[in-house]
C-alpha cells in the first residue's frame, strides 16, 4: 500500500515542481517561527528549518511529510528573502559577477522514520550594470525568494551558468526527492 504525501510548505514553486512529476500531495501549513533557527551555517540552517517544519505537522499512519527550506549563501553569508528594496539591491549587487551557493534542506518524515537531504548548487551571476540591478529590483520577483532572485523566471537573465541541480535553485532538488520518496512508498502517478 502506498503512502500519502503531505507537503509542509505553502511555496507555490514547490507545489508546481511536485505536480510537474505527477506526485499527488496535500498541503499543510507548518506555521513555525523560523526566527528560532539562528545558525549562520547554510547547511545547518536548512537542515534545522526543514526539520522544524516537519516536526510541527502531525501525521497519521499512512502519511509522509515533505518539508524544505532554501537559502542562498555568498562567502558564507546567508541571503534569505529580502526585507526591502535596499536589501534586494545589496544582495543582487553582491551576487553580480560572482559565484554563490544555493542550499536546500528537505526532511521526509513518517511516523516511524525520517530522512534529511541537503543539496547544493553553484550559481554564477553575470556582471550586472546598475541599470540591470535597478530594473530587476523594481519588479515584484525578488521579494519572496531567497537571495532576492528567481532563476525560473526573470532572474534567469542574471545567471551565466549553474553547476548542479537547477530545480534545487527553484526550491526543491526534484530528481533526488522523487528517488527518496520511493523509500517511503510514494511514487509518481502514471496518468
Amino acid at each position: 500500500m502506498s503512502n500519502k504525501l503531505i507537503l509542509g510548505s505553502l511555496s507555490p514553486r514547490r507545489q508546481e515542481l511536485l505536480k510537474q512529476v505527477n506526485i499527488p500531495f496535500t498541503v499543510r501549513n507548518p506555521n513555525v517561527d523560523e526566527s528560532k533557527i539562528t545558525s549562520n551555517d547554510p547547511i545547518e540552517k536548512v537542515e534545522q528549518l526543514a526539520s522544524l517544519k516537519a516536526k510541527n505537522i502531525s501525521l497519521s499512519e499512512n502519511e509522509v511529510i515533505l518539508s524544505a527550506d532554501t537559502v542562498v549563501a555568498y562567502q558564507n553569508n546567508i541571503f534569505e528573502k529580502p526585507q526591502s528594496k535596499e536589501d534586494a539591491y545589496h544582495m543582487i549587487s553582491k551576487l553580480s559577477g560572482n559565484i554563490h551557493d544555493v542550499y536546500t534542506g528537505v526532511m521526509l518524515r513518517s511516523l516511524h522514520e525520517s530522512k534529511m537531504i541537503v543539496e547544493r548548487t553553484e550559481v554564477e551571476f553575470l556582471p550586472l550594470t546598475e541599470e540591470e540591478i535597478h530594473w530587476y529590483i523594481s519588479t515584484e520577483e525578488p521579494y519572496d525568494k531567497a537571495g532576492a532572485y528567481g532563476i525560473q523566471s526573470l532572474g534567469a537573465s542574471l545567471v551565466r551558468k549553474i553547476n548542479g541541480d537547477f530545480y534545487n535553485v527553484v526550491g526543491l532538488p526534484l530528481s533526488r526527492v522523487v528517488r527518496e520518496l520511493r523509500y517511503f512508498s510514494i511514487f509518481p502517478n502514471n496518468d
